[in-house]
């Protein structure tokens, strides 16, 4: 009896939470889903009434959509590929003893900690600008004409720019498993007369898998909202156009904000058929 009543007096706690917590998630949600329906133009006429699914086919059909969203997936696997590789390579290096690890430590995660838009400026400013920046000078000293990156390479570009800012993440994460491994396996490994890259590939490497899944599926989802980076550097020019970014035209700048809803939904569709494949990877992984 005491115990039915601890659970029920738990409930009642928690409810503010649990309530506050839906609420904050479905209001938007269903907003969208109504103005989805309608068309909506703020400054040119207002709410004109409903049009079914009338903006779905018109965002899907657009010639902007679906090289949104292939820009969308190649700016995400471009970046899981760099941080998940160099992570992998600077977890191994921090986990190694050296003079002033922890101050290291600090460093290296310490970029993950930069707003979006602040990274973005730092490396349109200070690293890729073809007259003043770093990269232009030290093209310049080699005797070499200075690069346009965010003209000539922008896809690239801005996956530099994003892994820079993630590549913490991952790292962090990476060396946490690290460090749970088992010494003396690799002891035993070394003393058997294995090579280093073989205790890699048949110990360290399968005892990462966990943790190399677990990275892959959160920057995944943060990353397929990507907008700061983009709209800071190319503003969606020179092919650099994510689906987040076609909706903020459509709503911002075309002042449609029915059209821009419905790719809203799209959006989030694209998010879960995502998070769905990867969560299964990650079960399948977490159960082997």
């Amino acid at each position: 009896m005491a115990t039915q009543h601890s659970r029920s007096a738990a409930r009642i706690m928690l409810a503010p939470a649990v309530i506050l917590l839906l609420g904050w998630m479905l209001v938007p949600l269903i907003m969208t889903l109504f103005f989805s329906f309608k068309k909506y133009l703020p400054l040119r006429g207002g709410d004109l009434g409903w049009v079914g699914f009338e903006n779905y086919v018109r965002f899907v059909t657009s010639s902007s959509f679906w090289p949104s969203v292939l820009t969308t997936l190649v700016i995400v696997g471009g970046v899981l590929v760099i941080t998940v590789v160099l992570g992998v390579l600077l977890a191994i290096l921090l986990n190694q003893p050296m003079w002033g690890q922890g101050v290291v430590r600090i460093l290296v995660i310490a970029p993950f900690f930069v707003m979006p838009t602040v990274s973005a400026l730092v490396w349109k400013n200070m690293f890729m600008d073809p007259v003043n920046g770093l990269f232009a000078h030290l093209w310049k000293f080699f005797g070499a004409t200075p690069v346009e990156w965010l003209t000539q390479v922008p896809m690239s570009s801005i996956i530099v720019i994003v892994s820079w800012q993630w590549l913490p993440f991952a790292t962090l994460i990476l060396l946490t498993a690290i460090q749970s491994l088992d010494g003396e396996q690799l002891e035993a490994s070394e003393m058997d007369g294995a090579p280093p890259l073989a205790r890699f590939a048949f110990i360290v490497l399968p005892h990462l898998g966990r943790a190399i899944t677990v990275v892959v599926l959160i920057q995944t989802i943060f990353l397929l909202s990507i907008f700061a980076e983009i709209f800071v550097t190319t503003q969606g020019a020179f092919g650099t156009k994510t689906l987040t970014y076609l909706i903020y035209q459509r709503v911002l700048e075309s002042q449609n904000v029915g059209l821009g809803s419905a790719g809203g939904v799209y959006a989030i569709i694209l998010a879960n058929i995502v998070a769905i494949f990867l969560m299964r990877m990650v079960g399948k992984n977490l159960d082997a």
